[in-house]
C-alpha cells in the first residue's frame, strides 16, 4: 500500500510542478528565449563573411551546448525555491514519502518544461549556425542524454543553497565544475559526428554519467534538502 502511495505521490508531484510552471509563463519562456536569442545574435556578432560563416559552422556544437547549459541554469533555482518559501518543502522533507523519490519527480518536471523545449528547437538553431547534416542525429542524442544530467546535477546544488540568500552565485560556483564533463563529452560527440569520426566512446561516457546521476543524484538531493531545511 505504501509503495502505491509513493508512486502516486511521484506522479502527482510531476503533474503539480508542470501545472505551476505553465501558470508562471515567464519562468517557462525565459530559458528558451535566452537559448534562441544568444544563438541568433552570435552570428551577427561574428559577421557574415565566408570565413566567419565557416568558423561558426565549426564551433556550432560547442555553442549550442554552452547556450543550452546556461539556459538550463536560468531556471534551476525555481526547482525548490517556491516550495521553500511557502513551506511545502518542509512538509516534503518531514513527510512519510521518500524524499529522494519526490526530488526525482521535481527534477523530471524541471527537465520536461526546460530541457524538452530546448531539444525541440535545437535543430532549427543548428540550421541557423550551419551545422553539418551528419551532426543533427548526434546533437539530438546528446541533448536527450545531457539535459537530464544538467537538471539532476543542478538540483543537487539548488538543494544545498535553497535556504541561502543570494544563493545564485554560490549555486553557479558549485555546479559549473560538475557541468564541464557533460559539456566536453556532448560537444565533442557532435563535433566528431559532423566529420564522420566514431562516437561510441563518448556515447558510453554520457550513458554512464546519466545512469550514475539517475541512481545517485535523487539521494544526494534528498540529503541536501534535509540539511537545508533543518
Amino acid at each position: 500500500m505504501k509503495q502505491i502511495s509513493a508512486v502516486r505521490a511521484f506522479w502527482w508531484m510531476i503533474k503539480r510542478d508542470i501545472v505551476l510552471s505553465f501558470r508562471h509563463k515567464g519562468e517557462l519562456i525565459n530559458p528558451l528565449l535566452f537559448f534562441v536569442l544568444v544563438i541568433m545574435l552570435f552570428p551577427l556578432g561574428m559577421g557574415i563573411g565566408q570565413t566567419q560563416l565557416a568558423t561558426i559552422s565549426n564551433i556550432a556544437p560547442g555553442l549550442i551546448w554552452v547556450t543550452a547549459l546556461l539556459a538550463s541554469m536560468l531556471s534551476l533555482e525555481g526547482i525548490f525555491r517556491s516550495d521553500f518559501e511557502d513551506g511545502t518543502l518542509d512538509m516534503m522533507v518531514m513527510g512519510v514519502r521518500p524524499v529522494a523519490l519526490l526530488a526525482l519527480a521535481k527534477v523530471i518536471a524541471h527537465w520536461m518544461v526546460t530541457g524538452i523545449p530546448i531539444i525541440i528547437i535545437a535543430p532549427l538553431m543548428g540550421l541557423m549556425l550551419g551545422l553539418k547534416t551528419e551532426a543533427y542525429g548526434a546533437l539530438m542524442l546528446t541533448l536527450l542524454m545531457g539535459t537530464p544530467l544538467l537538471s539532476l546535477i543542478g538540483a543537487i546544488g539548488v538543494a544545498l543553497t535553497v535556504g541561502l540568500r543570494g544563493g545564485g552565485v554560490i549555486l553557479s560556483l558549485l555546479i559549473l565544475p560538475l557541468y564541464v564533463p557533460v559539456l566536453i563529452f556532448s560537444a565533442n560527440l557532435v563535433a566528431m559526428a559532423s566529420i564522420g569520426e566514431p562516437i561510441t566512446a563518448h556515447l558510453y561516457m554520457l550513458s554512464g554519467m546519466l545512469v550514475l546521476a539517475v541512481s545517485l543524484a535523487p539521494w544526494a538531493i534528498g540529503a541536501a534538502l534535509k540539511i537545508s531545511v533543518s
